[in-house]
């Protein structure tokens, strides 16, 4: 319970706020139109293994015997402060960067590595970084341009594109430096990516376990589930638990299997309340409207938890049959 009770109070009740300002782009330009200073803070969790913090999720640092591999690369802007900030780790070169998901404020960094670097994703993130479709339940819908913008990635001519994806596991390197991909289903896309180092004991997840007392972000657009999240995150854990004692989650603090077992449960019952609700003959607009947060849990009372909760009640409702 003590435990519970530390972790919410680490994220306080603007949090999704923040949250989904993570989710946009930083500005361009600080005071007097000077470049806006982007500062990464540095949490180390093993000799060779980091959390660095700031400008979008975050981001894991792996330094291995010949090399560094990155998991995630932040907003546009921050791939730059990220290798500033390894060199202060590490003089060895970063050679690959794993992407969890498809989100600008996971991928856009890319295209400021070197084109030497391997980038791997899971297959589906591979088509989802090709389009960087809108990120459903951050923003009320508004009407489409006439002509879509380009991607970040067009916009630099296809640098920081996958090189090599996996469907559901993937093995990459040995002994001390080995690192095993999995993919257990949808969840926050259809494409979320579970980074294990199994020397280390440590897996990363990115944003299917982003939070643990908020709604999370099910991205309908880049094929997110809110009746499967669940099931994908209790496969993970049955996969993963004896093999893991520590979860870098995509914008929060490291987590337990504990932790992350009562994530899978608040996402099993928000399904129940809209299937339940759904059958009783209920809206959308009912369900969003009569929802309260469980206890422990962000209260909806904010425009950016209000904006979410209808995106995720409107989720789980299309999906059910």
């Amino acid at each position: 319970m003590k435990r519970i009770v530390v972790l919410v109070a680490l994220l306080s009740t603007g949090a999704l706020s923040i949250a989904v300002a993570a989710y946009q782009q930083p500005p361009a330009a600080g005071r007097g139109g000077q470049p806006a200073v982007r500062v990464v803070e540095v949490e180390k969790l093993k000799d060779n293994l980091y959390i660095l913090k700031g400008g979008g999720g975050n981001t894991s640092v792996f330094v291995q015997a010949n090399g560094v591999t990155v998991v995630d690369t932040k907003n546009p802007g921050w791939g730059q402060p990220i290798l500033d900030k390894i060199k202060e780790l590490t003089p060895k070169p970063v050679t690959m960067i794993i992407n969890t998901h498809t989100h600008g404020d996971h991928v856009s960094g890319n295209v400021e590595f070197p084109t030497t670097v391997d980038v791997v994703v899971q297959q589906n993130t591979a088509a989802n970084m090709k389009k960087m479709a809108p990120v459903t339940g951050l923003a009320a819908p508004a009407a489409a341009p006439a002509a879509p913008a380009p991607t970040i990635f067009e916009q630099n001519g296809g640098k920081g594109l996958p090189k090599r994806t996996f469907k559901d596991e993937m093995t990459i390197g040995n002994g001390a430096d080995r690192i095993e991909l999995y993919y257990f289903g949808r969840g926050h896309t259809n494409g979320d990516a579970w980074v294990l180092f199994p020397a280390l004991r440590v897996v990363t997840i990115g944003d299917i376990f982003a939070w643990n007392n908020q709604l999370p972000i099910l991205d309908a657009n880049n094929g997110g589930s809110g009746v499967d999240i669940a099931d994908s995150l209790m496969k993970g854990h049955k996969a993963l638990s004896s093999k893991a004692d520590s979860i870098i989650t995509g914008h929060s603090t490291v987590m337990t299997f504990d932790d992350l077992t009562k994530w899978a449960d608040f996402n099993r019952s928000f399904m129940k309340y809209v299937a339940d609700g759904k059958k009783a003959g209920k809206s959308i607009d009912d369900l969003a409207k009569e929802y309260t947060a469980p206890a422990g849990f962000q209260p909806m009372n904010t425009p950016a938890a209000q904006t979410r909760l209808q995106a995720n009640v409107k989720t789980v409702y299309d999906e059910l049959k």
